[in-house]
């Protein structure tokens, strides 16, 4: 790379050249251009030095160069990181960098040019564009960069959670449940509407219609194939499609009114879900039936759900079974998102009139903590959107329902991104430190566990007697310098914890939380120190003041050596 001290600015009204300082830089080939171009421009006329500089108009033949400046490969790539590090991901908090959007950087030091990809959570990211423009400008500001390439992607469709999730499911990232205990609020019409608008946001989706008494989605959705088709070689599902959304629903199985028992809906739930062919989809929406019995119940134990949508009206009496649906899924550990408060007013005669009252909506956010309130008007032509199969979002993308559904697409896929990222990072090993650090998701508490306390407190089969409860794991069964193999999420209630002996413990946040802490933990580093385990906090423990087999101290007074060992190696 070399620098240019003086290059063609601009022409003055008397068409004379005048030549400027720059402080840009530009590659040999740029400079062999600029040379021809002055050459043909010194044929005709001369070239005066810019004002100001105090030197004798000369003719010049080419462009004057000063002492060349190198730049590394390794330099360049990193003044492209530190440029695209000042972007900052609002949903994350954190630079784009930092995050692992950035991929397949490359930076060609002859020509000036730098490529890379953007490789975000969901193609259906309300920021990319925002992302790709920033990308380009901060790069583009570079001295030496004279190009730009970037490309947007978005990482491959999976599920948080991989162990014990259906065949059908595997490639489906996050599976969103709109529920709302009582029906005829409109919650088929949200379903549906919200998976067409992040369609529209450039996600791949899918519809699973989970009432098998009253399917709604037949009549919302107006597909070619009416009927679902089976695969004979594998028994699995073949699921309709309509305007790039997949469709499944008990409607469309040709199978007439279902008249059977909750055991047998329950059977056929399950096989629709688990046994369908969904492919690569990055939401699949649960169309959830009324209530909070054995249908619910079978839907959030077969599938790992990622999150809650909640659907009510104005009224008291859907208050009333709302509050059910979002306790139930609190118990099973399902965060609800977003409350949709539909059929809330109307616009006549400019005024806005709530013939149902107002409030409902507001006290679920409130009673549960719900942060994201999304109110619909009542509007004839989305009633009329759902009898005709034409979802409101498609025929009238620019209305005010589809406006709404839009803000609320994004809120759902903000609040993903969000889930999966703290589930991802709730439970994670500090090798530098020898402690497991846990922050639960939806909380700011973050605290440290000593290893060998949580392999201590497995409450499985294989460490405590499911008769008696007398307890098979013995505290000197489990070393001190214990460390875990493997950690990985396990839904949005526990993580799956894999230990050198091959043993794999589920440990549940919520039993997690309980243990025993540690106190006075440093900062986890990157140098590759092992240092001792640190304190723990005091705090009655039956198994406290037991002996060690591996030394005559105590298993607290080993621990205070070692955390005094490891304050001395860190001041060191």
């Amino acid at each position: 790379m070399v620098a240019l001290c003086v290059v063609l600015s601009s022409f003055s009204s008397s068409c004379t050249p005048k030549l400027v300082n720059s402080g840009k830089y530009f590659t040999t080939a740029m400079i062999q251009r600029y040379n021809v171009l002055f050459q043909r421009i010194t044929n005709s006329m001369s070239l005066r030095i810019g004002a100001g500089s105090g030197l004798p108009s000369k003719r010049v033949s080419c462009v004057r160069l000063v002492q060349p400046i190198s730049i590394t490969k390794e330099d360049a790539v990193r003044d492209v990181l530190t440029a695209l590090s000042t972007i900052i991901d609002p949903d994350f908090g954190t630079d784009i960098v930092s995050c692992g959007f950035i991929k397949d950087l490359e930076t060609d030091l002859s020509t000036g040019q730098v490529s890379f990809r953007l490789e975000l959570t969901t193609p259906a990211c309300p920021v990319k564009d925002m992302f790709e423009q920033q990308a380009k400008e901060n790069v583009a500001a570079i001295k030496w960069v004279t190009k730009v390439n970037v490309t947007v992607s978005a990482q491959p469709s999976r599920p948080l959670v991989a162990d014990g999730v259906p065949i059908g499911l595997q490639r489906v990232s996050n599976i969103i449940a709109v529920s709302s205990c009582k029906g005829g609020v409109g919650k088929s019409t949200v379903a549906v509407n919200l998976a067409y608008s992040l369609a529209g946001m450039g996600a791949k989706v899918g519809i699973f219609d989970a009432d098998i008494y009253g399917p709604s989605l037949p009549t919302m959705v107006n597909p070619e194939q009416r009927v679902l088709q089976m695969v004979a070689e594998t028994k699995s599902i073949l699921p309709t499609e309509y305007l790039g959304v997949k469709l499944v629903s008990f409607g469309f199985a040709d199978q007439g009114s279902a008249i059977m028992r909750g055991p047998m809906v329950s059977g056929v739930i399950n096989q629709l879900l688990t046994t369908t062919e969904w492919g690569d989809l990055d939401y699949l929406v649960v169309d959830f039936p009324p209530g909070t019995g054995d249908i619910q119940l079978t839907l959030c134990q077969i599938v790992p759900l990622t999150a809650a949508v909640i659907v009510t009206t104005p009224q008291k009496l859907a208050f009333i079974d709302v509050a059910k649906g979002v306790r139930m899924f609190s118990k099973l550990k399902v965060p609800c998102v977003a409350v949709v408060e539909n059929m809330c007013y109307f616009d006549a005669d400019g005024k806005r009139y709530y013939p149902f009252g107002k409030g409902s909506g507001h006290q679920v956010v409130q009673q549960f903590g719900i942060s994201h309130l999304f109110e619909l008007p009542i509007r004839p032509e989305l009633s009329a959107a759902g009898d005709n199969g034409i979802p409101e979002v498609v025929q009238n993308p620019q209305g005010e329902a589809a406006n709404a559904f839009s803000s609320l697409g994004v809120c759902v896929v903000q609040q993903c991104a969000k889930l999966r990222q703290q589930v991802a990072t709730a439970v994670t090993y500090e090798p530098s430190i020898r402690a497991i650090r846990v922050k639960i998701p939806g909380t700011q508490e973050e605290f440290f566990l000593h290893p060998a306390t949580v392999r201590r407190n497995d409450r499985s089969a294989q460490s405590i007697d499911e008769w008696t409860g007398e307890q098979r794991l013995r505290y000197s069964d489990i070393p001190e310098n214990i460390e875990p193999q493997i950690i990985r999420p396990l839904g949005n209630y526990a993580a799956t914890i894999t230990w050198p002996d091959g043993f794999n413990q589920i440990a549940p946040f919520d039993q997690l939380q309980a243990l025993e802490r540690l106190v006075d933990v440093p900062e986890p580093t990157n140098e590759n120190i092992r240092p001792t385990t640190p304190i723990l906090a005091s705090k009655e423990n039956t198994s406290e003041g037991q002996t060690s087999e591996h030394s005559g101290l105590t298993a607290a007074a080993s621990l205070l050596t070692h955390a005094k060992a490891l304050k001395a190696a860190k001041a060191t």
